[in-house]
């Protein structure tokens, strides 16, 4: 039996066989931190492909429904761009641009024959995180005995969006087991962050993030379960879990979201964790612009989804939701924002980055009040407790955990409904606006906090990440604190601005369970806000 390193040099050798030998550049030396100017200045792309990575999801569908670009031409574009970010930053694990290339050719002798698009996703480029099956390659997960493992047949949410027209070109990089906020593997080693190498991009659908964030995809699939363990005899030693796509999409300066259980198909996807349902992994969008989440979502709740997957829920894309017709049709919306919760208080750029969305929703004629978090810590513990149960737990003390998610998730809905009170708008508040971590990207092996991701999976309901500014050391600079909750929030606060140079400052929308359009509407609306206060 072969040593397990003779089968990871065999397997990246693969890998390096699958890009084309012309494609190969000369990357900045690793002293370069910000690399996200290189695919533009390294002379791969023409100018034409540098046009066609900078456009919009929305524009890219436009001009290949209209046959102005080629899904060909489209696809060579983003392959480029793809394989130059990979030797910048480490985010690719299978690369499959020959067989993209016939797909996209196969789109576009489809339009011309019959001026028709396949879909709405006609002729897009879209990758998918390492655990998204495609009939006839490998998906392993990171682990080192998958590699030799070739799927059979495709993952659901892959077959769906191939029948809505898109072109699957590449899968991205993951941590081993999924579980985990950054992406390191021992096959294919550690995803960087573009704005800053020496800092992470977030996990597990890290490589999603680094890519889309270097305009090597227009839009990427990632998955999103979140969690850590902080064990109660060592307070300070933690097991952090992933919480992308959020955490990826928030660290590499993105859009993304994660939906309500169900929205998006997940069967016949790989995990770590089949079987585990007490709180399920979703998959969602990332992308660089908000437009393009709502691109993704449409086509895929109006696929039917729940014809293929037994699990998907049975609720086509709503525009009555979208239209915001439950919070006064977007008129006069009322915000709440989070500023910390109860239990780890962020970095002062997470802090500004509030302040500036605070005035801009203001000065956009919304009302803004503050959020008090209730049971955050005890969510995070029954979080974790439910997908990652051991210590000989019996079944009766597993339903009384599930149980008292089930307790606090009533409480929480009765919390935010009893806003109605203070909002002036006689609803409840409209959305819920918080950090998605209490600090930018961390350096390698830093990021030990994401329970502001995680209570959202424990209450199932729907965020979205939306970029607002990036950390600035004149503006941020080093405070001292001295008002910690206790140890371990002085533990995790760690803070030296110079540390997360460059690096992106992205904010969560929160919406309630199954209102996924909504929440993508009020992301536009607090985006535009954001712009217009500029």
């Amino acid at each position: 039996m072969p040593h397990w390193t003779d089968l990871v040099t065999e397997k990246k050798q693969r890998q390096l066989k699958s890009i084309p030998q012309e494609w190969l550049v000369t990357p900045p030396p690793d002293s370069t931190l910000d690399v996200t100017g290189f695919p533009e200045t390294n002379g791969l792309l023409n100018a034409r492909e540098v046009e066609i990575t900078n456009t919009s999801v929305e524009s890219l569908l436009e001009k290949l429904a209209s046959a102005e670009w080629t899904a060909v031409d489209v696809t060579t574009a983003f392959s480029k761009r793809a394989v130059v970010a990979h030797q910048l930053v480490n985010c690719l694990t299978e690369i499959f641009i020959d067989r993209a290339l016939a797909r996209a050719a196969e789109l576009d002798d489809y339009l011309k024959k019959t001026g028709k698009v396949v879909g709405p996703l006609h002729g897009l480029p879209i990758s998918l995180k390492d655990q998204l099956c495609i009939k006839g390659l490998e998906t392993t997960v990171g682990y080192v005995s998958w590699i030799g493992q070739y799927a059979d047949k495709n993952a659901v949410l892959v077959d769906v969006l191939i029948e809505c027209g898109a072109v699957p070109f590449v899968r991205t990089n993951i941590p081993q087991t999924l579980m985990f906020p950054e992406s390191f593997n021992n096959i294919f080693g550690r995803t960087t962050n573009p704005y800053n190498r020496s800092l992470t991009s977030g996990g597990s659908s890290g490589g999603e993030g680094a890519l889309i964030a270097l305009k090597g995809s227009p839009l990427g699939v990632g998955s999103d379960i979140g969690g850590y363990e902080m064990y109660s005899e060592l307070p300070f030693l933690l097991t952090p879990r992933d919480s992308s796509v959020r955490i990826p999409a928030a660290f590499c300066g993105l859009y993304g979201l994660r939906p309500s259980y169900g929205r998006v198909p997940y069967c016949g996807a790989r995990n770590s964790l089949e079987g585990q349902d007490s709180i399920l992994s979703v998959f969602g969008p990332m992308t660089n612009s908000v437009g393009g989440v709502k691109v993704f979502m449409k086509a895929v709740a109006n696929a039917k989804p729940w014809l293929k997957d037994p699990l998907a829920v049975r609720k086509k894309w709503d525009e009555d939701e979208y239209n915001l017709a439950d919070h006064g049709s977007g008129k006069d919306l009322c915000f709440a924002i989070m500023w910390d919760d109860g239990v780890v208080v962020p970095h002062p750029p997470i802090r500004r980055s509030l302040e500036i969305t605070k005035a801009a929703l203001q000065k956009a004629g919304h009302k803004v009040v503050d959020w008090k978090p209730i049971k955050h810590r005890i969510l995070e513990s029954v979080a974790h407790t439910s997908v990652r149960a051991k210590g000989g737990k019996t079944a009766y003390q597993l339903w009384q955990v599930q149980k008292l998610r089930q307790d606090i998730r009533k409480e929480y809905l009765d919390h935010w409904e009893a806003t109605a009170s203070e909002t002036g708008t006689g609803r409840p508040v409209d959305a819920i606006i918080c950090p998605a971590a209490p600090f930018a990207a961390t350096p390698h092996g830093k990021n030990r906090y994401t329970n502001y991701t995680t209570v959202w999976n424990a209450l199932d309901y729907p965020a979205a990440i939306f970029p607002v500014t990036t950390v600035d050391s004149t503006l941020d600079g080093k405070e001292p604190r001295h008002d910690f909750y206790d140890d371990f929030d002085k533990h995790i606060y760690e803070y030296d601005p110079e540390k997360f140079k460059n690096a992106p400052i992205c904010l969560q929308l929160v919406g309630r369970t199954l209102e996924e359009e909504a929440v993508i509407k009020m992301t536009e609306i607090v985006d535009a806000a954001l712009a217009t206060a500029k």
